[in-house]
């Protein structure tokens, strides 16, 4: 509390006490435009990489299709050398 009321002081000394409300909503403004700005990156990302989780599920699916197909066929050679 006390750093807060330092900074207070400075400011008001600083920039007078007709200017710190405009400060202040100046401030507020730029945090709002940030805020803003900073939605609008996390909106673009998330669309942008909103299909790649589909596309890992697809691949992991060919992957152990392909497996299931490589084991059948490492079965059958493996009957075929046992019944030969």
């Amino acid at each position: 509390m006390g750093e807060v009321l330092i900074i207070f002081i400075v400011a008001l000394m600083l920039f007078g006490a007709k200017k710190i409300p405009e400060l202040a909503r100046s401030l507020g403004k730029g945090m709002n435009e940030f805020k803003k700005a900073a939605d609008d990156i996390k909106k673009e990302f998330n669309d942008n990489t909103s299909g790649i989780g589909d596309e890992i599920k697809d691949i992991e699916s060919e992957i152990r299709q392909n497996s299931n197909a490589i084991r059948d066929i490492a079965n059958d050679l493996i009957k075929d050398d046992i019944n030969g």
